[in-house]
């Protein structure tokens, strides 16, 4: 339909937002003007614009009753089978609800994306359908997946299966969730400061944010580009490897993507550990936060490593501490920018844009900005503050410096061949009470993040290893390999997983 042009009232109240005075003579002519661009407006309006295909018939599906999901984990439960061959044939897949699957809600856990439902599949999800995967259904995950908890994802929170009463780890709260209690195989997360790694630390599986860019995505929600990863949980190493080798590689629809390398992951299954040169990292462990039973295991299970017959070295990487502050900076004002300001997708880059999301969520949020979850209204907060008072100097500052942090990670990987920390240094925390103080909803949701984030900014690859345990609950090793070498972290973590039940170590 035609686009209405600003009239005179519009055009000089937007005037006046920019400190801008007009005569009634400007504003009538800038009205008549504006008039005339917004004709090239309304043809835009009458093109089609051009989508990929569903290839796969799949049936609408339904939310599942409680009795069903006994720990909140599932979103919507539909079954698309994908090619009749293919390395994920017999393979069950769950989706997380930030990622489009034609035909099947997306609510990204938040009430402003109720009634959405994308009309196209993302790439990841046609990469799995195609290597004969079978879909599941949709996984719950946190309110715009701003949570390293499981407590903002609406309606209800996602429950540890070790411990109910426990958070699941977040975003990715559901898939990681899924795959603990042994209903799929594999599931796809996102990951911006941890959201892959952290509920697999959590919940007891295997969890990968491969290297930013490896994973396109495309048709998946942002929260701001220079850190969006899309990656695999698994329950094994070996589900997380075909998932990966399924999902990875050039899209031309995604400008993350530079200078992709693919690997042969599946090939890492049958190496061992021997001559690995592994560098445990002193800022990762006995911080204020840290619990000792997880430095405990975690240093344990690094020994393990030398039984296998790597080789072992403490080092210091001083930035690793810093790299939140460098994170943060970039995260807050960056999803302020993106996510919130600019309705999920943003301008300026040269990737497809999933318009129908972008017009749902934009009418969502704006209509209803009460129902945003605490952690969002608090990034708005603080991301428009520093975009009117600071102009966006600290963001710019911190893309600077995180060049400064990659390089200070590569030049430990230049002698060693991973890097060694908690993915959490604490186990997972009670989930807090209904009508708990904001501080406490708040700062569950991002107290976990200081050693898994610092590598969303620098890009480079991080597996969550389940370890052992301590007052029942999981405990995980991160193992972070030199970019685009996805192949040596997954090696190393087969080496580990046939050393027997974690559980008992």
């Amino acid at each position: 339909m035609p686009i209405q042009a600003p009239n005179a009232d519009q055009v000089m109240e937007i005037a006046a937002s920019f400190g801008m005075d007009l005569t009634e003579a400007d504003v009538k002519s800038f009205t008549g003007l504006l008039s005339g661009i917004a004709l090239s407006y309304s043809r835009l309006d009458a093109m089609v614009e051009p989508k990929p295909k569903v290839k796969y018939p799949r049936a609408t599906g339904a939310r599942p009753e409680s009795k069903d999901n006994p720990f909140n984990a599932w979103a919507w439960k539909s079954t698309i089978d994908g090619a009749p061959k293919g390395i994920l044939a017999g393979k069950k897949i769950a989706v997380k609800d930030n990622i489009c699957v034609a035909g099947l809600p997306l609510m990204n856990g938040s009430r402003v994306l109720e009634n959405y439902v994308p009309e196209v599949d993302a790439t990841v999800v046609q990469r799995i359908l195609d290597a004969g995967g079978t879909i599941l259904g949709k996984t719950v995950c946190e309110d715009l997946c701003f949570s390293g908890g499981s407590h903002t994802s609406k309606p209800l929170p996602v429950r540890n299966p070790h411990k109910p009463s426990h958070s699941a780890g977040g975003s990715s709260s559901g898939s990681a969730v899924v795959i603990s209690t042994r209903e799929v195989n594999a599931a796809l997360g996102g990951d911006q400061g941890g959201s892959i790694r952290m509920p697999a630390c959590w919940t007891g599986v295997y969890g990968l944010k491969a290297t930013h860019g490896l994973v396109p995505y495309t048709g998946v929600m942002p929260i701001e580009p220079t850190l969006d990863h899309c990656g695999p949980l698994g329950a094994t190493v070996e589900d997380v490897a075909r998932l990966l080798t399924a999902i990875a590689g050039p899209d031309d629809r995604d400008p993350r993507q530079i200078d992709c390398k693919l690997q042969d992951y599946m090939g890492a299954l049958g190496g061992d550990a021997k001559g690995l040169r592994i560098a445990v990292v002193k800022e990762g462990f006995d911080r204020e936060d840290s619990q000792p039973v997880v430095d405990k295991k975690v240093k344990a299970a690094v020994e393990r490593f030398r039984q296998l017959g790597a080789t072992i070295e403490e080092v210091s990487i001083p930035m690793h501490i810093t790299g939140y502050d460098i994170w943060n900076a970039i995260i807050v004002e960056g999803a302020t920018e993106v996510m919130i300001k600019g309705n999920g997708m943003g301008y300026g880059w040269q990737g497809t844009y999933t318009t129908s999301l972008l017009d749902a969520y934009a009418r969502g949020w704006r209509s209803r900005p009460n129902d945003m979850s605490e952690t969002v209204k608090m990034v708005l907060f603080m991301g428009e503050y520093m975009n009117r008072y600071y102009h966006g100097r600290y963001y710019a500052k911190a893309q600077n410096l995180k060049w400064a942090l990659r390089q200070a990670y590569d030049d430990v990987l230049a002698r060693f061949d991973l890097l060694a920390m908690p993915t959490i240094r604490f186990v997972a925390t009670p989930l807090p009470a209904d009508g708990s103080p904001r501080e406490e909803y708040v700062g569950r949701a991002l107290d976990m993040i200081s050693n898994t984030c610092p590598f969303d900014a620098s890009g480079h690859p991080g597996i969550n290893i389940p370890c052992g345990k301590g007052d029942g609950l999981p405990i995980g090793l991160m193992l972070v390999a030199r970019r685009y070498d996805e192949v040596t972290a997954l090696r190393a973590a087969a080496a580990f997983e046939k050393l027997g039940d974690w559980t008992k170590m």
